[in-house]
């Protein structure tokens, strides 16, 4: 029988070895030692505590798997890097950012470049000289130096001698000018937000002598004034219905009220849309009518002029205009129009935004910070204080008296709403701001939008600056009035903001890290612009988190509003833009709950058009809105000046590293990153291109492409396919119901009692596989239009190539013809002249129509030659037909005695009539 084993001893001597381990090693331990290695794993109960080792096959195993590990975060790395360099190159090489590279060519993005130069050969330039070690002891120009210095050594002295007296000193002078700058703009916005906390503090806000009450069947129709409400739009095919919708259920009584929709598309199938629209709520009994303009000049303002120029405009005492994408609450005018009782000198009731895409992605949330500070402290505040502040443009009631006394809508400047408040402002009319009052709105969701939009926003004010000075100057106005305009309204707050901040952090700050003679201490570069965008977030207290990338975002939008200031300032050509900022067609719940209710009252049911309306018009407008189904693909853009500004501050940071200088390497690199994401367009959402899917077939996208099959397809087009369905869908209807509209294409205007048939002109595109139908439908409509219509022109019009090689110089020669008398001679020469006067006419809506498809018309190269080499031939024919015509008119004139010229012309004549 065994001993049992003791279990004290093996726990006493396990202690002693831990503690003598030197004592009790022997030479089979030595070597058990170079081959293996102890690894203590703590266990439960340490009586029972083994030693684990491993191996060194194991241990070499490891290391393996370590390097391969490391092998593939490095392959990770370097393809990401290689995939960002290939889609940067594919992006420049590629004609997407033809329409960015157009505007990136301009005098800032050359100047931009050349900075971007000069700093990369003083990086180069101070990376020699700091692993040289000048930067500790630095060449001297002293006599007993320079006999020993090298050729870079005196380069480097000289350098640093010319930089430190002749550069260092303006750019210090300039570095002071901002700082002055920033600290008045930052003392204003101290000042906004010490009144907005008064305005709280004291509950200060503007109230109304009478209200009106929410059940508004017992009240008498006579309280309720004429309200005209404006809705101007153009293109905007996502936002129309609600926008209407929203207008059109508001609680007024509807004889005191009319809608005008105010659309400046160019777009056909928008515009049967929108008038399909406006035609179903016509038959809920709504007063509302459709407006189109035929010559689109002077953008919003225009549009905004020419509805005021109605004769039944003067029947209403105040208009409220609303964007497309503006979708107010039931009971907005009821909220607005009770503040003009009793203030006759009250021009303006503006109401504040409300955002339903707010926190769609970081853009929205940075563009809700903006915004909330804009109407929270300084609509509020100037509203409360001194009762003047900018129109923004919608969402706001105005007194027609009032408009009219300021001289109405001007077309001169692409900040319209800005204009009319200052011009009204000076002719002694007050407004109001309503901060509880909210109309539900979108924000822009792509750079490219925002980018366009703010850059409209700061051009114009320079415009209007420009053009009003003097007639501030002029006013009856009190002298502080025309010193808040001047000073703090336009200076300020629209031309020092952007100058500075672009100005002292993408140009000065970089540049003082190469001259370090020049500082910029470090509470400008950090602790003052962090106040200040923790002032800025207050009124959105939600958006506490993005503190920091609003402070770099905001520096990064700088360049945007520096290029729109400076263009508006010195009258640029990209100064009187005006692009329409792209809506997604975003609804909030409470839209959406409040257009359910409404639908459902058994009085307006329905969601469709009436039967009134014909059949082919129903399904036409069905196709239409299957285009708003179509499939969209996302499309990156590249920004030139945000991403040289990026390499300029990435490029200054590593000097700054070589400097030590920590917060301004800080700042320089997070700065330079986020001018990069902005650059590649890796900001809110990418743009997005409409793409033909399955759907339900036949409607034209907004950009010209055709509705699916249900399937996606290649489409072709043919020059034959085209000249059918452009010559002879056009001419439908008689010449008499048919009018120019504002892209040069035949219309019908619709009378509201005419049933809407679509006549418009329309590509007709067909997969490869239904080329016979095709030409079958082209000729079947040839043929319809020479039974409708005049043989000799309906064999013109589609022969006009060959019609053009017949006529010729040869063809006025004299042959001999039969004579005829004078008299008949002369009678055929004027029909003669009047068939080409109605030959031209129609040649020109061929010519209207080639060029309408020609724009439209962007991936097929071969159809785009075919149509104009067309073109050409028609613009051939042209000129030979004003040649004839020219020579007869001049023959015509010279006829007075002389018979044998007479003759001769009755004899060009005849050939004329035979050809």
């Amino acid at each position: 029988m065994s001993r049992p084993q003791n279990y004290e001893f093996q726990e006493w001597w396990n202690k002693q070895r831990e503690k003598h381990h030197d004592l009790f090693i022997d030479k089979s331990e030595t070597q058990r030692l170079f081959t293996s290695v102890e690894i203590h794993t703590p266990t439960a109960d340490p009586a029972v505590d083994k030693e684990r080792t491993r191996s060194a096959r194991q241990l070499s195993w490891v290391c393996l798997l370590k390097l391969q590990q490391l092998a593939s975060s490095i392959a990770y790395l370097s393809n990401g890097f290689v995939a960002i360099l290939r889609t940067a190159n594919r992006r420049i090489a590629s004609s997407s950012v033809a329409a960015d590279s157009s505007r990136s060519e301009s005098r800032l993005y050359h100047a931009i470049k050349v900075f971007l130069v000069v700093v990369l050969v003083l990086l180069l330039f101070e990376l020699v000289a700091y692993f040289k070690g000048w930067h500790f002891s630095p060449p001297s120009l002293s006599s007993a130096e320079v006999e020993v210095l090298g050729l870079v050594e005196l380069v480097y002295a000289n350098w640093l001698k010319i930089r430190a007296n002749y550069l260092a000193p303006p750019l210090q002078s300039l570095t002071n000018v901002c700082i002055v700058l920033f600290l008045i703009q930052s003392v204003d916005r101290i000042v906004l937000m010490l009144g907005c906390f008064w305005i709280k503090f004291r509950k200060l806000k503007p109230v109304a002598v009478m209200e009106f009450s929410e059940n508004s069947e017992g009240q008498n129709v006579q309280d309720y004034p004429m309200v005209l409400v404006q809705i101007p739009m153009c293109n905007e095919r996502e936002v129309y219905q609600q926008s209407i919708a929203a207008v059109c259920i508001q609680d007024w009584p509807r004889e005191r009220m009319l809608v005008q929709v105010l659309d400046d598309s160019d777009d056909l199938d928008v515009q049967h849309l929108i008038k399909a629209e406006v035609q179903k709520w016509q038959q809920r009994g709504l007063r509302i009518l459709y407006r189109h303009r035929l010559i689109r000049t002077g953008y919003k303002a225009g549009n905004l002029k020419s509805a005021m120029s109605c004769d039944y405009v003067k029947d209403y005492e105040f208009v409220a205009i609303f964007d497309a994408d503006f979708q107010p609450g039931p009971d907005f005018l009821k909220k607005t129009i009770p503040y003009f009782k009793g203030n006759d000198d009250l021009a303006l009731v503006q109401t504040r935004w409300a955002f339903v895409n707010k926190d769609e992605n970081l853009l929205t949330r940075l563009q809700n910070i903006n915004l909330s500070f804009h109407f929270e402290v300084e609509q509020q505040v100037n509203g409360v204080f001194i009762n003047f502040f900018g129109f923004n443009g919608t969402a706001g009631v105005w007194r027609i008296k009032a408009l009219e006394d300021c001289g109405g809508w001007l077309e001169r400047t692409t900040v319209e709403d800005m204009d009319v408040a200052v011009r009204a402002h000076l002719c002694g009319w007050k407004f109001i701001y309503l901060n509880d009052v909210k109309c539900l709105c979108e924000l822009p969701e792509s750079y490219e939008a925002y980018k366009k939009q703010q850059h409209r926003w700061h051009s114009g004010p320079m415009q209007l600056f420009r053009l009003c000075f003097f007639d501030i100057l002029r006013s009856k106005v009190s002298s502080a009035k025309k010193a808040n305009l001047i000073l703090l309204f336009f200076l300020l707050r629209k031309l020092i903001l952007p100058f500075y901040s672009f100005t002292l952090f993408c140009i000065i700050l970089p540049l003082t890290m190469f001259l370090p003679e020049a500082q910029l201490p470090a509470w400008v570069v950090c602790y003052v612009p962090g106040i200040m965008s923790i002032l800025n977030i207050v009124p959105a207290p939600r958006s506490f988190p993005f503190i920091v990338p609003y402070l770099l975002f905001e520096n990064t939008m700088s360049v945007t509003k520096f290029n729109a200031m400076i263009s508006g300032l010195f009258r640029f050509g990209s100064s009187y833009e005006w692009i329409v900022t792209k809506k997604l067609g975003r609804s909030s719940e409470a839209d959406l709950v409040a257009f359910a209710e409404k639908e459902s009252d058994p009085l307006v049911e329905g969601s469709s058009l009436h039967r009134s309306s014909s059949d082919p018009g129903i399904l036409e407008l069905n196709k239409l809105e299957m285009t708003k189904k179509t499939g969209k693909t996302k499309r990156n853009r590249l920004y030139r000046k945000e991403l040289a500004l990026a390499f300029i501050l990435l490029t200054a940071s590593v000097r700054s590293l070589l400097s030590a200088q920590g917060i301004h390497f800080y700042f320089l690199l997070f700065q330079g990153i986020t001018f990069l994401v902005v650059g590649l367009d890796l900001i809110g959402e990418q743009e997005t291109e409409l793409e033909t899917t399955g759907g339900g077939g036949g409607g034209g996208g907004s950009d010209g492409s055709g509705g699916g099959s249900g399937s996606r397809a290649s489409w072709s087009l043919h020059s034959s396919s085209v000249a059918a369905s452009v010559l002879f869908a056009s001419f439908t209807k008689p010449l008499s119901s048919m009018a120019q509209d504002s892209t040069g294409l035949p219309s019908v205007r619709d009378s509201p009692n005419r049933e809407l048939e679509p006549v418009v002109p329309c590509i007709i595109l067909k997969p490869e596989e239904e080329e016979e139908e095709e030409k079958e439908m082209a000729l079947n409509l040839r043929t319809e239009f020479k039974e409708r219509h005049h043989k000799r022109l309906s064999e013109a019009l589609p022969a006009a190539p060959l019609f053009a090689k017949k006529i010729r110089p040869e063809a006025f020669r004299e042959k001999p013809v039969p004579d005829s008398p004078t008299t008949q001679g002369v009678a055929n020469i004027r029909n003669l002249m009047q068939q080409q006067s109605l030959l031209f006419k129609w040649l020109e809506v061929v010519k209207t129509m080639l060029a309408f498809f020609t724009q439209r018309i962007d991936n097929d190269e071969e159809l785009r030659t075919q149509l104009v080499r067309v073109k050409s031939e028609l613009l051939l024919l042209f000129k030979r037909l004003e040649v004839a015509k020219t020579m007869l008119a001049f023959l015509t004139q010279q006829i007075d005695n002389n018979e044998e010229l007479r003759t001769q012309l009755v004899r060009v004549a005849s050939k004329l009539t035979i050809v």
